[in-house]
């Protein structure tokens, strides 16, 4: 049985979501086509000088056909949009959940809620992300591509500063290994710098910073004391201390992360998730859940979280370009971003680091290999279904179960785990989880990106309407 919230939730029409439709998404889908131009160009390039290769050439002149039919594709779904037209059925392309899409559009038909400026605002843009992927999965040549791919890569290299920067914090963490040992409190301190930092993370989204600057991103992810200590004014539900207690608590203990962004963003996680092992003795294994499709533009895929360990040892390969203005990376910078990103590759070979799916999963979900975690069931299916969290149980109880076994799982996504629900930002969190609450330990670490925001003191958020009347959906 599902869920019924107390509250109705929100439409496209509400707030924040009436920018998104008439704004964000048109600019998301005109990136999508802008980058597929770019590739289909470049295609084209390589094609004239294929003619000694006609096998080749044939096979890419078949890929830049495909590719215009995406564009052709993308390009209609933004003008129906604009124009509140009505949300065609998911075509069955062999990938999950296009009956409990579908069975949902049909249910808001009913109610003439299917269209882009009536159906509800989360709804509508998990279809929007599930129905590109079905553009994609539908082709030969196309199936495997990331329509963000790009987007993430350079945000990710614009990032090169913070994260020499953090990869030297650890590095110097190293030296205090042993105080920290014998000393817990020195341990909390340097946990609240590391939870701060995972937090913040959480504020680089792509598919909400589309008018965002090179400026804007590296204030985001600045670290070090002074920045931390600046942006405490800015957190409006802390509860860091009854995180330490928990983890405190643990002993080998087992810490999943239900990620969101790829980039910075999962750099920080893997830092949080390597103090966790290497530094404390509560966690000994930690398990990453990816999504299994693009999603939301920067969310982490399996090739996403690969891809960053990889770029991590040989960061020259994507943080080259780093503007003549910012400080270069010093050699013992680059040292320290080698100690870390090695110990991070260990980690995840030796187990102790682990996807939900197995290794090599491709999008989709597609893999030839398989492991003792995911035999059979991909347990990420469950994070693109156009469902909240309160009810996974209902929807994919094998993944409730997996979840239940770990001593503490960290969220970086709201608005699925409270549902994008109306509820009165005073609202205990514990009630926003539905009948997920109490199923297993659980944290939530994001910036308000929505308006959806529960948990609040009333007088906490009434200074804050004050200063800033978009605090709910500015990620700061």
């Amino acid at each position: 049985m599902v869920f019924r919230p107390p509250f109705p939730p929100y439409d496209p029409t509400d707030k924040s979501g009436y920018e998104t439709v008439v704004r964000r998404w048109p600019v998301i889908l005109t990136g999508i086509v802008d980058q597929l131009h770019r590739e289909n160009h470049d295609l084209h390039l390589v094609v004239q000088t294929l003619d000694d290769d006609p096998e080749r050439k044939q096979h890419l002149e078949a890929k830049i056909a495909e590719g215009k039919t995406i564009i052709e594709k993308i390009s209609k779904l933004k003008y129906e949009m604009a124009r509140d037209h009505v949300m065609e059925p998911i075509p069955s392309d062999g990938e999950p959940h296009v009956q409990l899409y579908n069975t949902e559009l049909e249910e808001l038909a009913r109610s003439s809620k299917n269209t882009w400026f009536t159906a509800p605002w989360l709804y509508a843009e998990c279809y929007l992300y599930r129905l590109l992927r079905s553009y994609f999965v539908q082709t030969t040549h196309w199936r495997n591509h990331d329509p963000f791919h790009a987007q993430k890569l350079d945000v990710f290299a614009k990032s090169g500063p913070s994260i020499y920067d953090i990869a030297t914090i650890m590095h110097e963490l190293e030296s205090e290994k042993s105080a920290l040992e014998s000393d817990p409190t020195k341990l909390k301190v340097f946990f609240q710098e590391m939870i701060q930092m995972c937090l913040w993370g959480n504020a680089t989204d792509l598919s909400l910073l589309t008018h965002m600057s090179l400026v804007d991103i590296e204030n985001l992810q600045s670290v070090g004391k002074d920045m931390q200590a600046a942006r405490k004014k800015f957190i409006m539900r802390d509860d860091q201390e009854k995180a330490w207690d928990h983890i405190q608590a643990m002993r080998d203990g087992r810490v999943d992360f239900v990620l969101d962004n790829a980039g910075f963003e999962l750099f920080t996680d893997l830092v949080f998730a390597d103090f966790l092992v290497t530094y404390t003795p509560y966690v000994s294994k930690v398990v990453f859940h990816p999504k299994l499709i693009p999603w939301f533009v920067s969310d982490v895929t399996p090739p996403d979280f690969k891809e960053t360990i990889e770029f991590l040892l040989d960061p020259k390969s994507f943080l080259s370009d780093i503007a003549s203005s910012q400080p270069q990376p010093s050699v013992e910078q680059q040292q320290h971003l080698r100690e870390l990103a090695g110990r991070l590759r260990r980690y995840v070979s030796e187990g102790v680091f682990e996807l939900s799916v197995p290794s090599g999963t491709a999008l989709g979900g597609r893999h030839t290999t398989a492991t003792p975690l995911t035999k059979e069931s991909p347990l990420a299916q469950f994070w693109t279904a156009p469902v909240a969290y309160w009810d996974m149980a209902t929807y994919d109880q094998e993944l409730y179960e997996f979840l239940g076994n770990s001593d503490l799982v960290i969220f970086k996504v709201s608005r699925l785990l409270t549902g994008d629900i109306q509820w009165p930002s005073w609202t205990p969190f514990e009630e926003a989880l539905g009948p997920l609450a109490g199923s297993f330990p659980l944290l939530s670490l994001r910036t308000n990106k929505a308006d959806v925001a529960v948990g609040l003191d009333k007088e906490v958020l009434a200074q804050t309407e004050e200063k800033d009347e978009k605090w709910r959906v500015n990620g700061k």
